[in-house]
């Protein structure tokens, strides 16, 4: 492919932002481009470092809840693990975290759980109402698939945000590993939040079987064009109580390039380093800071529920508390020559 491939009309189309065609694509997710890689990563870099400057902002996660009605294939919360033991935080345990981690200097926060029907949306909003009354931050809540008027309910109690990843542009492949639920409910997800005036994070697993160059290309097309505020990179990775258990994981590399290709097609997007490039490689999340990102979400969860909240194996961080994950964090950004940004965090949009 690497003797086949155009390799001045690739580069000019990542630097005019043009789509890929499926065969560019391919490409660039492939061993063949492994000599070009670098080139890229440091081309998203520069970008970053235009349009956004050197700052790397900090959100801290509270995983409030692991219980989950969802059956997600690759997932260690899914309801199908039923060795798992489950937990809730209350509203008092979720404010008084949140309170902790002010005092640490943190002034955004993402409030994460499974899609726990424990909760309705009367709960959330009191949660929401709460956490904003006592402190002054910026809120982002990562708790899935709700109506719409759920959401509308949500960003009237104070909700600023919200992150919910696509997983993937392919309805066939979301739909292998989704039995719960539909792509096209996903989506429709994301375009009500986008219309009620959130600031919206989506996001990919990359890696899922059956994935490949092509496929990331759409999905790189996808959040293109939904334009969202923060876009999260995570691979899969394998873990042993879902039916994937058995399965090849992603790798950093494909999650590093296309990381790189957000920061080239969304400029002024929030990247962030995510914990589950940190998991699989010890250098993940400063490599991803050098290919594109200018986000970094330590987990500020009481350390009671930490083991409890595994998405997937091998989670960083777990015996760390709130207070030396912050120590430990920014002396990452700082040892990359990057300054910490504790504000809200809030996007101002670019024209381009």
């Amino acid at each position: 492919m690497a003797e086949r491939m155009d390799l001045e009309m690739l580069w000019q189309s990542l630097e005019t932002r043009a789509a890929l065609t499926p065969e560019q694509a391919g490409f660039v997710f492939s061993p063949a481009f492994d000599p070009h890689r670098e080139r890229l990563f440091g081309m998203a870099d520069e970008v970053r470092r235009r349009v956004l400057g050197d700052e790397v902002f900090l959100r801290g996660i509270v995983e409030f809840s692991n219980v989950c009605r969802c059956q997600c294939a690759y997932c260690g919360i899914s309801a199908l693990n039923a060795g798992l033991p489950r937990y809730r935080l209350t509203r008092e345990e979720i404010v008084d975290t949140i309170g902790g981690a002010v005092a640490m200097g943190y002034r955004s926060f993402v409030l994460q759980s499974g899609e726990d029907p424990g909760y309705t949306a009367d709960d959330l909003c009191g949660i929401i109402g709460a956490v904003k009354e006592r402190h002054d931050v910026a809120l982002t809540l990562s708790i899935g698939e709700w109506p719409r008027e759920a959401y509308a309910a949500f960003k009237a109690a104070g909700a600023d945000r919200y992150l919910l990843r696509i997983e993937t542009a392919d309805p066939a492949l979301y739909a292998r590993f989704h039995p719960h639920s539909t792509w096209e409910n996903r989506h429709r997800c994301l375009q009500d939040l986008k219309e009620l005036g959130y600031q919206v994070g989506s996001g990919i697993l990359v890696g899922l079987p059956g994935q490949d160059g092509a496929s990331l290309g759409r999905d790189l097309e996808y959040l293109r064009a939904l334009r969202p505020e923060m876009v999260g990179i995570g691979p899969f990775i394998p873990h042993p109580a879902t039916p994937l258990a058995g399965a090849p994981g992603g790798t950093l590399a494909a999650c590093l390039t296309f990381l790189a290709l957000l920061r080239l097609y969304l400029p002024d997007a929030f990247l962030p380093a995510t914990t589950a490039m940190g998991s699989i490689d010890p250098q993940g999340r400063q490599k991803a800071l050098r290919a594109g990102a200018n986000v970094v979400m330590p987990n500020v969860s009481p350390m009671t529920h930490r083991e409890e909240y595994q998405l997937y194996p091998g989670k960083i961080c777990l015996t760390d508390d709130a207070g030396a994950c912050r120590t430990c964090v920014e002396r990452m950004i700082v040892g990359l020559g990057r300054t910490v940004n504790t504000g809200q965090g809030h996007i101002r949009r670019r024209v381009y």
